[in-house]
């Protein structure tokens, strides 16, 4: 009944500028939230007019700016009118915020429908793209933008499901081709520091579906851009800081610039994040790349610099040596030393991203990293020593330096004295706040005492009862975050194996070190 209420009251003759088209357009769009998939018969009567919408063309009249003639209507709420340089514009506002819903409407199809909204991508796609670039408007560009990812992503779903009539990853790559260049050149041109971190955030979304399509001159221009981008929020930021030196500034002023710091972290955030994923798909390839863009990133790591600013720096150092392994050995030198700094730096999110890489470079560094050993445990023995390791803004860091002192035990056992360490690190565990680290951790654990570590055990398994009361813990944590099912299996295995082979008398000292609570859950899930 609904649906043929709209469709009636959409076949009528409305005013071109109807506030009721607007709220059609949400209205159908909130419907197709509701029904999702079930949706999809109606797009043919919704689709025409939601595209005539989105095609408006803004209604300017221009006139110049010292001319005695006011722009018509001037005092009407529907017009805007701007001065630019020696104009005046007037716009019909009307005409711009239905062209904005619709085009918002558009993005919110596209993400609902998936694979669904593919029949439209050929019509979507060309209405939406010069819009990237539509300045009348902030509010169009920012529904354009939010619509790309999701065009693509529409796009590669429908191709892997077989439901687009026999077009293959070529067609993806066509529209990846339309898409990304188009979001680069804009964002090139984009005013709005908002919005600007908004496209970076929706080019990053459209590499993560399509990145591995990119050739080196399109790779090319992205990093072109991200210069660009490091360079201009540079300058904004010195502009600032001049700003706040002058003599009228106030604190209304100083609250205007600590929105804009936010928006211009937001900026870097994004950055990050697009480096990130060029490092994850194209892995050593990109680091002629990452060479050019090191006299970019190094002041990042500066003293002077912002704590978000640092810890961005830090990860796209961490992705390189995780994604590039031997190939990023060669940066050691330059880098570690500013990494092991940041091991201890005030910020906790500095520290845990500094503490995450030390452990990357433990598993991966082989002999590049032995010689720095020494100082890395010193570094880590600082974080989670720390009498407020365990306070919630310092935890997450806390888990990451006993997840890469781990590392340390385990890849580079030569270069310490493991009768000392690998105790130390036991006591540390199980850790229960970073649930990706946890998962690794635990793995690890899990594969010391298959290969009956002696280390890990000590003389006379005398370090078995906490090995136990990890497994415990990791086990009765209700819904295994902690470890991943394939771990936990094998812990189970490993506690059954104790069961049968310790002599009764340890196996009785051993369990009644649990929790009463722990040796019930326990019993259950050895008896099942």
């Amino acid at each position: 009944q609904i649906m043929e209420v709209l469709m009636s009251l959409q076949g009528s003759q409305m005013e071109t500028d109807d506030p009721t088209i607007s709220y059609m357009l949400q209205a159908w769009a909130r419907l197709c939230k509701c029904l999702g998939q079930d949706f999809l018969p109606y797009m043919s009567v919704v689709m025409p007019p939601l595209l005539h919408s989105a095609q408006l063309k803004p209604d300017v009249t221009i006139t110049s700016a010292d001319s005695d003639d006011e722009i018509d209507d001037e005092d009407d709420e529907s017009m805007e009118t701007i001065t630019l340089g020696d104009k005046r514009i007037g716009i019909k506002t009307s005409v711009l915020e239905e062209k904005a819903t619709a085009c918002n409407m558009l993005c919110c199809y596209a993400d609902e429908l998936k694979e669904g909204f593919y029949p439209w991508i050929d019509e979507v796609a060309p209405t939406l793209v010069p819009l990237l670039k539509f300045y009348f408007h902030e509010e169009v560009r920012r529904a354009a933008v939010s619509a790309m990812p999701e065009l693509l992503l529409s796009a590669k779903l429908a191709v892997e499901k077989g439901l687009a009539q026999n077009r293959n990853e070529t067609y993806v790559k066509q529209l990846s081709d339309y898409i990304i260049p188009a979001l680069v050149e804009a964002l090139h041109k984009e005013p709005d520091t908002e919005i600007c971190a908004s496209m970076l955030d929706a080019l990053n979304e459209c590499l993560q579906i399509s990145g591995q399509f990119l050739d080196e001159n399109q790779v090319r221009s992205i990093v072109d851009e991200i210069k660009n981008v490091i360079k201009a929020s540079s300058d904004r930021k010195n502009e600032r800081a001049e700003r706040a030196q002058a003599e009228d500034f106030d604190a209304e002023e100083g609250e205007l610039l600590k929105e804009e710091n936010e928006q211009e972290e937001e900026v870097f955030d994004q950055v990050g994040e697009i480096l990130g994923t060029l490092i994850k798909t194209f892995k050593a390839s990109f680091l002629p790349f990452f060479d050019e863009l090191s006299a970019f990133l190094m002041p990042m790591w500066g003293k002077d610099k912002a704590a978000e600013e640092r810890r961005i720096a830090i990860c796209i150092f961490d992705d390189v040596a995780e994604q590039c392994r031997e190939a990023s050995l060669k940066y050691y030198g330059t880098y570690l030393p500013h990494l092991l700094e940041a091991c201890n730096d005030e910020n906790p999110d500095v520290r845990q991203a500094a503490v995450y890489g030390v452990g990357v470079c433990a598993e991966f560094g082989g002999s590049a990293f032995k010689p720095l050993v020494k100082e890395a445990l010193s570094r880590l023995d600082l974080v989670i020593r720390h009498p407020n390791a365990l306070m919630p803004e310092n935890v997450m860091a806390y888990d990451n330096a006993v997840s890469a002192l781990g590392k340390i035990c385990l890849f580079q056992r030569d270069g310490i004295d493991p009768t000392r360490v690998l105790p130390a690190w036991l006591s540390c565990l199980p850790i229960k706040n970073d649930l990706i680290e946890a998962k690794v951790v635990h793995e690890q654990l899990c594969s010391m005492v298959e290969r009956s570590d002696r280390e890990l055990l000590g003389a006379d398994n005398q370090y078995l009862p906490k090995v136990v009361s990890v497994f415990a813990e990791v086990l009765c944590g209700g819904n295994n975050e902690l470890a991943t099912q394939p771990t936990a299996g094998r812990m189970i295995n490993l506690l059954r194996h104790l069961q049968q082979t310790l002599p009764p008398s340890i196996l009785a000292s051993t369990w009644s070190s649990l929790h009463p609570q722990q040796q019930v859950v326990l019993q259950s899930i050895l008896s099942s």
